[in-house]
């Protein structure tokens, strides 16, 4: 692993570790442009399943809070676009061309949409905001500087933040996943693999999960 994977927190690299890598400097690219393109390739298969989420449902459906917290598919998205502007372009002194809210007024307001905000405007947004990022992973080198003021220890590098925004990403689409199935039954990874959905076969494996649940629910159960 090179340098800049050594560096996740945006610490130095140890001297030794430079060391080998200047030595070997064509191999330690080799890895690094490998890390890049592995990260960017992930990251941008998970934005588009979870645009795909959304497909086919009602405004409403995309809309409404389907927990007790209130989170909501559409909020998903308009989160993921506010969080990947700011940390894959202002953390890199790239400021996103539309205007954002600063960080300092977070109020939990990019997790879910006014009734003048329409999807198309959300998921433009989210487009663009990829776009945005997109630029920047390809523009700047995997050890490149950042600063993220809200974090206690604001340096970064431009791998830790593609590494935080897939996490981030992948999360939130693992909860889109299963408000999705809630609310119409549909699932799946992508978009090219969704799953039939079989009605009696799901019945039957629910039921057989719920049988080997049972017996914790008797005495001598744990609490």
């Amino acid at each position: 692993m090179s340098a800049a994977l050594k560096s996740l927190s945006g610490t130095p690299p140890s001297p030794v570790r430079s060391h080998l890598c200047r030595g070997v400097a064509s191999s330690c690219s080799v890895i690094d442009d490998f890390a890049k393109d592995y990260l960017h390739g992930q990251l941008e298969v998970t934005r588009r399943a979870l645009v795909w989420k959304l497909d086919g449902l009602s405004e409403y459906d995309v809309r409404r809070p389907l927990t007790a917290t209130g989170t909501n598919l559409l909020g998903l998205v308009k989160h993921m676009a506010t969080w990947e502007a700011r940390y894959l372009g202002e953390v890199f002194d790239r400021p996103f061309p539309d205007p954002l809210p600063r960080w300092q007024d977070a109020d939990g307001s990019d997790l879910w949409v006014t009734r003048d905000e329409t999807r198309e405007q959300i998921i433009g947004f989210y487009q663009r905001a990829w776009e945005h990022a997109d630029a920047t992973i390809r523009e700047l080198p995997l050890d490149a500087p950042g600063q993220v003021p809200w974090w206690p220890r604001p340096g970064v590098k431009l791998f830790a933040m593609m590494v935080h925004i897939l996490q981030d990403t992948t999360r939130h689409a693992g909860h889109a996943d299963i408000l999705r199935e809630q609310l119409d039954g549909r699932t799946g990874v992508t978009a090219e693999y969704e799953e039939q959905i079989d009605p009696p076969a799901r019945a039957a494996h629910r039921a057989m999960i719920e049988r080997a649940a049972q017996p914790a629910t008797g005495p001598g159960a744990a609490p």
